[in-house]
C-alpha cells in the first residue's frame, strides 16, 4: 500500500477540515478505497498509486477553491468533487466581484466611478484615483491588488503612506517605529482584514509577501513584480511624489490615492499629488479617476459632512 502526505501551507487547518472534520468525512465517503488520516496541517493518504494521484488532483482543487473564497462546505465539496472542470463554473457568474473576502463576503465595486477605477486600472499600469473620504479609494485599490495576488498576476503587494502627523504628534506615542506607525497604517490593515483570513494575512506579512510601509522605506528600492498603492499622496512632497513614482519596476502595478481636500502639509508646501497630476496628465499608459460625493459608500451623513464642508471652503 501506498502512502503520501499532503500539507496545508497558509491556512486554517480547522476551516478547511471543517467542525467536527465533517469535510474529511465527506471527502472518505467519495474515496473508499483511501485511507484518509487529518492531523494538524498534514493530511495522510494511503491506497493505490492512480487513486492517490486522483485525491491528490482533487484535494488540490478544494484548496484552491478554499483560498478564493475562504469558506468549504458540503454543497461546494460536492460540486468540485463530481464536475470535470477544475474549477466550479458557477463561480464565475459574477465578473463584478473583485475578491471573495473573509467569511464569504463578496468585495464589489460599488459606484459607477468605482467600477471606471476597476477598468483603468486593468487598462494601465498606474492609476491615481482622487476624491473625498468615505468614497472607497482605498478599499477599492486594496481589492485589486488582492485580486492580482490571488490570481498570480503579482508576487507581492506593497501598500505605503507618507508619514504625515494629521495634527497629532507620533513623537509622543508609546512604542518602537512601528508601532508608532501601525495606528497611522491602521486603514490599509482593516481592508486587508477584510479580505485575507487572519493566519494567512499574518503568514503573508512575515514572509514579506504583503508589506506595509511609510513612504520613506520605499527610497532606493526597485519594486517589480509588484501591486503598490500610495495611500493618502495629497501629503507627499514634490521630492516625495517623485521618489515613489521612480520606483516603479518590472511587470508592477501602482494606484495612488488622494483627497486633495485633507492636505496635512505645512503651509506653502505643494502637494506631491496635486502637482503630479498636471505634469502627467497627458502620458499614456497612465490613468486618473476622480471620484467625488455621489461614490461616498460610508454612513449617509458623510456625504452630507463633505457637501456641507465643501459649501464654506468655497465661500
Amino acid at each position: 500500500m501506498n502512502e503520501k502526505i499532503i500539507e496545508l501551507t497558509e491556512i486554517n487547518p480547522k476551516d478547511f477540515f471543517g467542525t467536527q472534520n465533517n469535510n474529511i468525512e465527506q471527502l472518505k465517503k467519495y474515496f473508499p478505497k483511501i485511507k484518509i488520516v487529518a492531523r494538524g496541517n498534514k493530511i495522510r493518504i494511503f491506497g493505490e498509486e492512480d487513486l492517490l494521484l486522483e485525491f491528490e488532483k482533487k484535494l488540490n482543487q478544494l484548496i484552491n477553491y478554499f483560498n478564493k473564497y475562504n469558506k468549504l462546505d458540503e454543497n461546494s465539496i460536492e460540486r468540485l468533487l463530481t464536475s470535470n472542470n477544475s474549477e466550479d463554473k458557477n463561480e464565475k457568474n459574477s465578473e463584478a466581484v473583485l475578491v471573495h473576502g473573509v467569511n464569504g463576503k463578496l468585495i464589489k465595486a460599488q459606484t459607477e466611478n468605482q467600477h471606471k477605477l476597476v477598468r483603468l486600472m486593468s487598462e494601465n499600469d498606474m492609476v491615481f484615483a482622487v476624491g473625498p473620504a468615505g468614497t472607497g479609494k482605498t478599499y477599492t485599490a486594496v481589492a485589486l491588488a488582492v485580486q492580482a495576488l490571488k490570481n498570480k498576476e503579482v508576487r507581492r503587494i506593497i501598500l505605503t503612506r507618507p508619514a504625515v502627523e494629521s495634527g497629532e504628534n507620533l513623537g509622543f506615542l508609546p512604542g518602537d517605529l512601528k508601532e508608532k506607525l501601525d495606528p497611522y497604517m491602521q486603514p490599509l490593515y482593516d481592508a486587508l482584514r477584510d479580505m485575507i483570513p487572519h493566519e494567512k494575512l499574518t503568514s503573508y506579512i512575515e514572509s514579506h509577501i504583503i508589506q506595509i510601509a511609510p513612504l520613506a522605506f520605499m527610497r532606493g528600492r526597485t519594486l517589480d513584480n509588484a501591486f503598490v498603492i500610495l495611500d493618502e499622496a495629497q501629503n507627499t512632497t514634490h521630492a516625495q511624489m517623485k521618489m515613489f513614482l521612480t520606483r516603479m519596476g518590472k511587470h508592477a502595478k501602482f494606484i495612488i490615492t488622494g483627497d486633495p481636500g485633507q492636505i496635512d502639509l505645512p503651509k506653502r508646501q505643494v502637494s506631491g499629488l496635486k502637482e503630479s497630476l498636471l505634469a502627467l496628465k497627458d502620458i499614456e499608459g497612465i490613468g486618473v479617476i476622480h471620484l467625488d460625493d455621489k461614490d461616498v459608500i460610508r454612513h449617509r451623513l458623510v456625504k452630507k459632512i463633505i457637501t456641507a464642508y465643501k459649501s464654506i471652503e468655497t465661500e
